[in-house]
């Protein structure tokens, strides 16, 4: 918790009260409310490994917050592409979707790390959603985003708001 509260000096951003905390070592997300930790989920990242720029496929790393949130009262499995809704997984054509249940749209808040450029978390779609491969969930096997499993990512999106800060580190929680 430490090194994120030094990064939010760093760059001038106020710590929210909710906080995630991502562990690519562990590959898991961790909820904190004011300082103290209160969930920890299983989570996948990037497949291809840590990387900041466009067109790696990698998760990137420091901090950043939740820019937007889509999908809210949508039942699991709901899939989307671009971002609006296209079917389910129920759906033989959708049965092997990439983005589902909810959308966690985040945005880097370190310029020239993550925010600006060819590094920009933003413009490169970077998420926390579901996935249609559950059984995923726990290992590396994203294209950059971080996938939660539906039950998590809906109890997750409802308790925390847009603006809440996420930080994705490389080491062990």
């Amino acid at each position: 918790m430490e090194t994120i509260l030094i990064a939010c000096r760093q760059q001038g951003v106020v710590p929210t009260p909710f906080i995630l905390a991502v562990s690519i070592a562990d590959q898991t997300l961790s909820l904190f409310d004011r300082g103290r930790c209160i969930r920890q989920f299983s989570c996948s990242t990037s497949r291809f490994g840590i990387g900041q720029t466009e067109g790696s496929n990698c998760t990137p790393l420091g901090l950043h917050r939740i820019a937007e949130k889509i999908g809210a009262g949508e039942p699991a499995g709901t899939v989307f592409q671009s971002r609006e809704i296209v079917g389910h997984t129920s759906q033989a054509d959708f049965a092997a979707a990439g983005i589902t249940t909810r959308i966690l749209w985040l945005e880097g808040l370190q310029p020239g790390f993550n925010r600006g450029g060819s590094v920009d978390t933003h413009d490169r779609y970077i998420y926390i959603h579901g996935t249609s491969d559950q059984k995923s969930v726990g290992r590396p096997a994203s294209h950059g985003c971080i996938h939660l499993a539906d039950p998590d990512l809906i109890a997750l999106y409802d308790q925390v708001p847009s603006g809440t800060l996420v930080w994705i580190s490389a080491d062990s929680a």
